[in-house]
């Protein structure tokens, strides 16, 4: 990563920023999910909507929450986002909503927490490269604006 991009990439986020962050990241996976669920579960567009929406307000807290933390670590110990950073992030993020989600599910999907838990792997298998994708583009777009303001306040 160049001095430049190290730069942009580490400006710090305002909580705005990251609830921002948060709110486009779960919009985003609601809209692909919900329906998803639908057909593999064979539950009602309702039962479907209303859960992923109660999945997605818990996992905007676990967003923000989480993504300070990191980016203090990150920030601590001067190192960027490379792929595996960004592995090590999508998993423990994933693992952390793991441990939100499944007794979620199971009440209000009346399942045991076992077939929760199943649910919830299958959903692990999707949001991992959703979530690598999505920060990695969010990043990407993030360095430009930060490049930009940066040159027109010079």
């Amino acid at each position: 990563m160049s001095n430049t991009a190290y730069t942009a990439h580490m400006a710090k986020k305002s909580l705005w920023e990251r609830a921002l962050h948060a709110i486009l990241f779960e919009v985003t996976a609601i809209a692909i999910s919900a329906p998803l669920l639908v057909g593999v579960m064979d539950i009602s567009l309702s039962a479907a909507g209303t859960l992923t929406i109660f999945v997605s307000l818990a996992a905007m807290l676990w967003n923000v929450v989480f993504n300070m933390a990191f980016d203090r670590m990150l920030r601590s110990m001067r190192r960027g986002r490379d792929l595996k950073v960004r592995i090590v992030h999508a998993m423990a993020f994933e693992l952390g909503l793991l441990l939100m989600v499944v007794p979620m599910a199971a009440w209000w999907l009346d399942i045991s927490l076992l077939n929760a838990f199943l649910l919830d792997i299958g959903l692990v298998l999707f949001f991992l490269p959703y979530t690598l994708v999505f920060n990695w583009i969010y990043d990407a777009a993030r360095e430009v604006l930060v490049k930009r303001q940066t040159a027109a306040s010079s």
